[in-house]
Formats: structure tokens, C-alpha cells, sequence
């Protein structure tokens, strides 16, 4: 007869099946009847379900009559229950709040894939996500009545936006006194408009007297329309004084911010078959907050002679100024500078058959303001 021990007896089977069943719990269940004379016998059929290792760590082996251990086991117990395989289950539909099931353990994997499916899209029709920033935006972005339905501000008084409110501002960008190369003299630049950020009324003039004489003189009234960001087109009429006879002229043209912040104006003129042209470049070049340098550039152009008031045709003439202010308050500014100008072309001729210069460099003085 074998001697037994515990050791071997309390050795579980190490093998696992993947997906095994849920084990079951025998620690209190009664072992004081159950023959185990036939434990030790090898196992000559299976069934195709494993059954569940039992953890007999805690029996009571006492009364167990071991006379029969050796012998060959040709029989199972009938009390397993077979093993559920609950792999292919799907816990898609199953109610997990209350810990019950809600359809069959049955359910075929593409039934689950296809409730899993059902359930996703539901999500995304109740989600709808929207573009990032960015993009083109509306077509009627700028438009003040787009999303008004079909209400004016004209019919609400006192409920403008900033874009539709009229504002105003005078601007004296050069009010100043020039000498250099034997002349002397003073020099206008000055603007005005009032509207809103779509349309405005720009007023222009701009002149030079020397000597005690007007040497030239041109004023502008032009419709001011916005067509883009930072730029707007400019309608009107130009009219020409001092120096000669009189000339009016259809102005258009364009003006705004160019790319780095360059102010630019370009104007076109007509006047009895006659075209002009009008080119205005300047920049704000800050050293603080208060001193700033300016440069700019000017040039005019005609496509043909005007002998009455000594100018030729093509590029007529052209002037570089540099200018550096201090703002002692935002609309008050004190500034010196230098210009250097010069004529080209027919209007030299002109300039030298009357015993004038053709290029000249002035030191400024003279103050700008606005309100």
C-alpha cells in the first residue's frame, strides 16, 4: 500500500483554458461521504467541456478510505454541470446598471458587431462637430443687416453697431516751414473725413507757396467706399490751382495698408483726354511710443504736356521726405526733417526755361495735429 500525503493532494492542475467558466466555490461543501478510492486513477475519457478544478486544500481526509487509490478510474461523476461558453457573448445590449443581461447569451458575434454599429452611429447623429477656426468666412460677413432678419438699423435708433456709427476726424499732417537752396517758404498737407467703416466724405489739399506767391495747389472731395480689410476704393473730383491756369480733373483710386504696414495711395485722373497719375507711399518707423521717423515718397505722372502750367509728359516730378516728430500728446506732434525733390522729363524744361531749379533739398519745421 502507497503511503499518502497531503502535498500531493493539494496540488491544483496548472493548465487554464483561455475563456475558462467562472470557478466554483466547494470550500464549505461536505466531503466526509465521498468515496475517494479511485481519485488516483488515470482518466480514460473526457468530456468535451473541462470541468472546474476543485480546491480540496481544505478537506477533511480522516475518514477517507484510501485502500482503493491505485486503481485505474474508469468512470466520472455525473453531478458536473457542463460549462457555459460565454466567449462569443455580446455585452453590447447588456444593462450593466442593474448587473442583468438584456438579450441571450446566444447572440452571434456579427449580431453584437451590428448593435455595437447601431449604437455608434446614434452617438454621432446626436454629436455633430463642427469645422475648427479658420477658413473663408461668409459671404455677407460685413454686411451690418445680415443677421437682423431683414430689420435696418434705420428702424431701431440707438441700437448701431461701432461699423455703422458715423465718426469723423480732421487730420493737419504737415503744416510747416522749408528753407534750403535759396527759397523758402511754406507747405500744406491736410485731410478731413467723417462716415462710417464702409462709406465716407474725404476731403484733400495739399500745396506749396514761395515767395509769397502760390506756387501749386491741389484739393480732392472724394467718396471713400471699403472693398476689402484694410483697404477702400476712392471716387471724386480733383481740382488744380496756382502756378498756371486751372484744371479739373475725375479722380479714382485706391487707398490702404499694403503688406508690412505701408500706407499707400494711388489715384488715377481724367480731364479732357488727359490722364494723371498719383502715387503716395509712407511708413511709421517707432522708436517709442512717442518718437516716431516717417518716411515718404511722392510721385506724379501725365500722359501728355500741359505747357499752361509747365509740365510734361511721363514722370514728372518726385520728392523723398523724412520726417521724425515727437508726440507730446497722441494728436499733437512737433517734427523737423529734410526733402529732397526734383523734376524730370518736359517739366525740367519748363522749370530751367524759367530760371527755376530742378532739384532742391529743404530742412522742415512745422507741427502735426489732428482731432
Amino acid at each position: 500500500m502507497r503511503k499518502w500525503t497531503n502535498r500531493r493532494m493539494a496540488r491544483p492542475k496548472r493548465t487554464q483554458p483561455k475563456a475558462g467558466p467562472p470557478q466554483m466555490d466547494m470550500s464549505q461543501m461536505d466531503h466526509s461521504q465521498m468515496d475517494h478510492s479511485k481519485m488516483d486513477q488515470p482518466q480514460t475519457t473526457q468530456p468535451k467541456p473541462e470541468q472546474p478544478q476543485t480546491d480540496m486544500s481544505q478537506m477533511d481526509h480522516a475518514q477517507m478510505d484510501h485502500s482503493k487509490m491505485g486503481q485505474t478510474q474508469t468512470n466520472q461523476p455525473k453531478a458536473g454541470p457542463p460549462q457555459m461558453d460565454m466567449s462569443q457573448m455580446d455585452h453590447s445590449q447588456m444593462n450593466h446598471a442593474s448587473g442583468q443581461p438584456t438579450q441571450s447569451a446566444t447572440t452571434s458575434p456579427q449580431q453584437g458587431m451590428a448593435g455595437m454599429a447601431h449604437s455608434m452611429s446614434g452617438t454621432d447623429q446626436g454629436m455633430k462637430m463642427g469645422p475648427m477656426q479658420g477658413g473663408s468666412p461668409p459671404p455677407d460677413a460685413r454686411n451690418p443687416d445680415a443677421y437682423a432678419e431683414g430689420t435696418t438699423f434705420r428702424n431701431l435708433p440707438g441700437n448701431e453697431m461701432h461699423d455703422e456709427m458715423p465718426f469723423g476726424r480732421v487730420l493737419l499732417d504737415k503744416f510747416e516751414y522749408a528753407k534750403g537752396d535759396g527759397e523758402q517758404g511754406q507747405n500744406l498737407d491736410a485731410e478731413a473725413w467723417y462716415g462710417n467703416d464702409y462709406n465716407k466724405a474725404w476731403f484733400k489739399a495739399e500745396g506749396e507757396r514761395r515767395g509769397g506767391q502760390l506756387q501749386s495747389m491741389r484739393t480732392e472731395a472724394l467718396w471713400d467706399r471699403t472693398f476689402a480689410t484694410f483697404w477702400s476704393t476712392q471716387l471724386g473730383v480733383r481740382h488744380d490751382t496756382g502756378g498756371g491756369d486751372s484744371r479739373n480733373w475725375l479722380a479714382f483710386g485706391v487707398r490702404g495698408l499694403a503688406p508690412y504696414w505701408f500706407d499707400t495711395t494711388a489715384t488715377a485722373y481724367w480731364s479732357g483726354g488727359r490722364l494723371a497719375g498719383r502715387f503716395d507711399v509712407r511708413y511709421e518707423l517707432l522708436f517709442t511710443q512717442r518718437l516716431i521717423l516717417e518716411p515718404e515718397i511722392e510721385a506724379n505722372l501725365y500722359s501728355k504736356a500741359d505747357p499752361a502750367r509747365g509740365l510734361g509728359s511721363g514722370l514728372s516730378d518726385m520728392e523723398l521726405g523724412l520726417r521724425l516728430r515727437y508726440e507730446i500728446r497722441r494728436q499733437f506732434a512737433p517734427y523737423i526733417g529734410v526733402t529732397w525733390s526734383r523734376n524730370f522729363g518736359g517739366t525740367a524744361d519748363y522749370a530751367r526755361a524759367q530760371g527755376e531749379r530742378n532739384k532742391s533739398t529743404q530742412i522742415v519745421a512745422g507741427v502735426r495735429a489732428w482731432f
